[in-house]
């Protein structure tokens, strides 16, 4: 009998830490390398080095009046910040920008070094999901080039000699 409750107790006490995990992690999802940020009070920075790139497949909004927007401070030689992405709106029924059609959801990639900045809109709920990869292409290594410098193989001296002339018949004849 006592095994019984000690079975039931660790069985609730495995549900409530799984419940616990989803509940602190609400706000950062990852799978396959994408990570989703959700940002409704606080802004959020995400660091792009130099040796990497960021492709950004979804920014969305929901509720709020004014847009969301992802502003990059391009960092090196180039310097400067800009606005490069708008949210897309999934709630058209508030505000100035009401619509009735569906909006386009847009993608971005940014070169690092760079500073991407989302920064909270008032009473809007809005939603990122990127990847970081390697500037190098899909993570993989650049195999070196192949050098191919033509070596002669053979003699200037030509090695087949004749070692007889062809006979040839001007007229055919006939063989009983």
């Amino acid at each position: 009998m006592r095994r019984g409750v000690y079975m039931t107790i660790k069985k609730h006490f495995t549900w409530w830490l799984v419940a616990l995990f989803f509940l602190l992690n609400a706000g950062f999802v990852s799978a396959g390398g994408f990570k989703t940020k959700v940002v409704t009070t606080s802004p959020i920075t995400i660091p792009v080095p130099e040796d990497r790139f960021i492709k950004i497949t979804n920014f969305t909004q929901e509720g709020g009046t004014e847009r969301g927007v992802v502003r990059v401070n391009v960092g090196g030689d180039a310097g400067g910040s800009a606005n490069v992405l708008t949210a897309t709106r999934i709630d058209l029924s508030t505000g100035i920008n009401a619509q009735n059609f569906p909006e386009i959801v847009n993608r971005v990639v940014i070169a690092g070094p760079a500073e991407v900045r989302i920064a909270p809109v008032i009473g809007a709920t809005l939603v990122i999901t990127y990847k970081k990869e390697l500037n190098e292409g899909s993570g993989e290594e650049t195999p070196p080039p192949v050098v191919v410098t033509p070596t002669p193989s053979g003699s200037a001296t030509p090695g087949v000699t004749p070692t007889g002339t062809p006979s040839v018949t001007p007229f055919p004849s006939i063989t009983p």
